[in-house]
């Protein structure tokens, strides 16, 4: 799934493309990321026409574009949603799912998933904060984040850090990618208890992944196939600036020493042995 410098991306594009315009028509090419609509694709495609998009919006990972009416057009991305803006009568991109035309005659609007995980659904009164995403917490990017709060929330964790990270109702917005980012650069190890770091210390790996973010960001966020793009079709390059995640075997930029990879939920974790070390168990542990 697209983490947040690569759904913020896709949000400012969508701004730029879609704020202010009407909706004329809506075809939906396949059913499937339309699943949640209660009345059907048909009904789905007639729900929207006449309704005029606001201001797109994001907290962490999650998307979704407003109306001016008050309800709100959900996106989840999936593994490989993605928005096109393409001239009408343009042919459609590959996997083309959906696609909407406006009022203004400009540019058509199309939704392609090649896997289908994705999908789209109208929030009744969502435009401001949709109810499906009410529980995920603000992202490090959020103006009204509350820093201390998100300190305190970690250090109440026994779990490891990393699990800490991936947590959406703790701090929202950081995946597998840019968690192994973060830890790289605060030198801290997956598995090292959230609880025992100082109140510094996560403050030190917060702000790196704020940094980290906000590198990805400015170079369009980390695209390592064609499943991931820009509303223009252009993928990301912040994979040429990764100095863990991916880079099994590699040395490390810092010391020199292999990055590694080990699994980590039904997934991998890539860490530098010298420089992120396994924690100590705590005093006593190895008595009990």
């Amino acid at each position: 799934m697209p983490e947040l410098p690569e759904v913020e991306v896709v949000r400012s594009g969508l701004d730029a493309a879609v704020t202010g315009r009407t909706l004329a028509g809506v075809t939906v090419l396949h059913p499937r990321p339309v699943r949640r609509h209660p009345g059907g694709p048909d009904d789905f495609a007639a729900s929207l026409v006449g309704r005029t998009f606001a201001e797109p919006r994001r907290r962490g990972k999650y998307l979704w574009l407003p109306f001016t009416d008050g309800d709100a057009l959900m996106a989840h991305l999936g593994m490989s949603g993605q928005f096109r803006l393409d001239d009408p009568g343009a042919p459609h991109p590959p996997q083309c799912r959906l696609e909407f035309r406006f009022t203004d005659g400009g540019p058509e609007l199309r939704f392609a998933d090649q896997r289908m995980f994705g999908g789209l659904w109208i929030s009744r009164g969502g435009a401001e904060l949709p109810a499906e995403v009410a529980h995920i917490a603000r992202d490090l990017f959020d103006p009204e984040l509350d820093l201390a709060t998100v300190v305190a929330a970690v250090r109440r964790r026994r779990s490891g850090i990393k699990r800490v990270l991936l947590n959406q109702t703790v701090v929202s917005g950081i995946g597998n990618i840019y968690a192994d980012e973060s830890l790289w650069r605060a030198r801290l190890h997956y598995d090292t208890p959230a609880d025992r770091l100082s109140p510094a210390r996560v403050r030190e790996l917060l702000t790196a992944a704020r940094d980290v973010m906000g590198d990805a960001l400015a170079e369009g966020g980390t695209s390592f196939d064609a499943l991931y793009v820009n509303v223009n079709g252009s993928s990301g390059y912040f994979e040429r600036s990764l100095s863990a995640y991916g880079r099994e075997g590699l040395p490390c930029p810092r010391c020199g020493r292999a990055i590694v990879r080990e699994p980590f939920m039904n997934r991998s974790s890539y860490r530098c042995p010298a420089c992120q070390r396994r924690p100590r168990p705590p005093a006593g542990a190895a008595g009990r």
